[in-house]
């Protein structure tokens, strides 16, 4: 016989809102403060890279860090108490960002100095998003994100169109040019032809034949007739978008995007959704 759910207990109900809502002074709060420890934490990374600061206050950035780290430590093992689905938030985007951003420094202990741990810290700058909730917030990014969305096959099919453009006049160059003129492989053909269709022109391989010279310059005006074929392509969708209304709040708890206008709680999870300013 099935047994019924037992209900929460009233302290993970209002530790939920504190930590998953904006909508208390508490809340906001511990938005803020979390805020600052993401932005300091950080700051200590990019710090610690420079020779003379971290020959000269590296311990003390080591002692900051893992104070940091117990304080994202203990805020995810509270997320994890008080969500109502412990297993999708912690298999959702922003439940494996916050695991990561406490990941690295415990690594450490395991692999002293390996220096992937530290790009690994640079990802709790996301989490900032989840703090500002900067998608869900403003309309704007919405419609941008919207728009995007919509427009992501045209822009694959777009740039895999002009990677087969690369790879033919790639193909060319090298069979033109040669080693001889720093065309030493197709992969380094491509490499050249990519900077040049971009317009960059590093200069570090030139072609030095006139037909190789010929083959440039076409790659040259290529590239500024594509250059603003995507923009083309997203402005458009933009457009469209500007007429439509859609409300993509993201629930706080499971992270769902998409409920009605004039939903009050998550038809996923059953947790109250923020109301958009």
């Amino acid at each position: 016989m099935a047994t019924e759910k037992e209900p929460e207990s009233l302290f993970k109900l209002k530790l939920r809102r504190v930590i998953f809502g904006t909508d208390t002074p508490a809340g906001r709060y511990f938005d803020i403060t979390l805020m600052i420890c993401i932005v300091m934490s950080v700051l200590l990374v990019f710090l610690d890279t420079v020779a003379s600061v971290h020959e000269q206050y590296g311990d003390i950035i080591v002692i900051l860090e893992w104070g940091f780290t117990i304080i994202f430590t203990i805020e995810y093992l509270l997320r994890l108490y008080c969500s109502a689905k412990t297993l999708s938030y912690a298999r959702s985007f922003y439940g494996v960002v916050d695991l990561l951003s406490v990941l690295p420094t415990y690594l450490a202990l395991f692999f002293p100095g390996a220096s992937f741990t530290m790009v690994i810290r640079i990802l709790r700058l996301f989490r900032i998003f989840r703090v500002l909730k900067l998608l869900r917030y403003l309309s704007e990014g919405n419609l941008l994100l919207r728009a995007m969305m919509q427009s992501s096959r045209k822009v694959f099919i777009f740039f895999f169109s002009v990677s087969l453009i690369v790879v033919v006049l790639s193909a060319v160059m090298y069979v033109v040019e040669g080693p001889d003129n720093g065309f030493t492989s197709i992969p380094k053909s491509i490499y050249w032809t990519i900077v040049t269709i971009t317009t960059v022109g590093y200069g570090d391989i030139t072609p030095g034949t006139p037909l190789g010279q010929a083959i440039a310059a076409f790659t040259m005006l290529l590239g500024y007739s594509i250059i603003a074929i995507p923009t083309g392509i997203l402005t458009a969708e933009i457009s469209q978008e500007i007429g439509r209304t859609r409300d993509l709040r993201r629930c706080s708890n499971c992270l769902k995007v998409g409920h009605e206008n004039n939903a009050l709680y998550c038809d996923h999870c059953g947790s109250e959704l923020e109301s958009e300013l």
